[in-house]
């Protein structure tokens, strides 16, 4: 038996497992975790500086702003915004929503799903749910 031939993998092989490995991490997801990895690691890359580890508002780059950061942990204040608004912020930055002009666009670096993504996994820090 030839060694090339026993271990020749079928053209199809490839595709199908990463098929299934997207799959299985979308069933993972939607399964036990109500928020994406990729949300989580943009917020850990883009949010925490301002918002903090804890998503209180208290990140390193606060101690000199005259406007504090939005405590993404409180249930009241972040459930009183509509998710549209929420995401408007975060793509078009905090002045597109008449808030703090410190708040950076983020549209030209997240994707509209990573945004809808994004929102989500904020309803979840807050757990305000969502609200249309």
């Amino acid at each position: 038996m030839n060694m090339k031939t026993s271990l020749r993998i079928p053209a199809f092989l490839p595709a199908a497992a990463l098929l299934a490995a997207g799959f299985m991490a979308c069933a993972s997801a939607a399964a036990g975790t109500p928020y994406t990895e990729r949300a989580l690691r943009n917020y850990d890359t883009y949010c925490v500086q301002c918002h903090g580890v804890k998503r209180n508002g208290r990140g390193v780059n606060t101690r000199d702003m005259a406007v504090q950061p939005r405590d993404h942990s409180d249930a009241k204040g972040m459930g009183d915004i509509p998710d549209e608004e929420i995401a408007h912020a975060i793509k078009d930055g905090g002045l597109a929503v008449n808030k703090s002009v410190l708040m950076p666009a983020w549209g030209n670096v997240m994707s509209d799903e990573e945004i809808k993504e994004l929102v989500a996994y904020l309803r979840f820090v807050c757990n305000c749910g969502s609200t249309k």
